[in-house]
């Protein structure tokens, strides 16, 4: 590790309950200073865990998928590989060039209605957690027709 290294954290990870572990992900782009992502999990065997957060940034990550780590970078237990995917799909709304005032409100308070999980990564960066193929169809309607309204981007969490 360097004084370069940059952490994103998860401060409300949607099942902090379950979570006893903090495992890394390396999210650097190419020829940029070393960062990381911190991902709540809970340990199921030695170097496998079981992911607690909606990722910020990973892509073909998501919550409750079985990971597994291995040392890279300094660092123990870093993310290797999903061993085992959950089924969920993973969503991101980018609200920083949005147009519409109350669209961060208006949109939360919706997907509570629908009994989605999501995290704040900032007032800007809403990770989405949808349960299955049918309810991520559903939210990739509901965001595009918001972004079609100018008050949010959005993208999928696969690659």
């Amino acid at each position: 590790m360097t004084d370069a290294d940059d952490f994103v954290v998860h401060a409300t990870p949607v099942h902090r309950e379950r979570a006893d572990f903090i495992i890394n992900a390396d999210i650097a782009e190419d020829g940029s200073p070393r960062r990381f992502e911190q991902l709540w999990a809970r340990r199921i065997a030695d170097t496998r865990f079981e992911l607690c957060c909606i990722p910020f940034f990973l892509y073909d990550v998501a919550l409750g998928d079985e990971v597994q780590t291995a040392p890279a970078h300094g660092r123990e237990y870093m993310l290797a590989r999903v061993v085992r995917p959950s089924g969920r799909f993973v969503f991101r709304a980018w609200f920083g060039s949005s147009t519409v005032p109350g669209a961060r409100e208006e949109l939360t308070g919706v997907l509570s209605g629908l009994g989605r999980a999501f995290e704040w990564h900032s007032e800007n960066l809403l990770a989405i957690d949808a349960p299955d193929e049918a309810s991520a169809q559903a939210l990739a309607d509901l965001l595009a027709a918001r972004e079609d309204t100018g008050a949010l981007v959005y993208e999928t969490g696969r690659s």
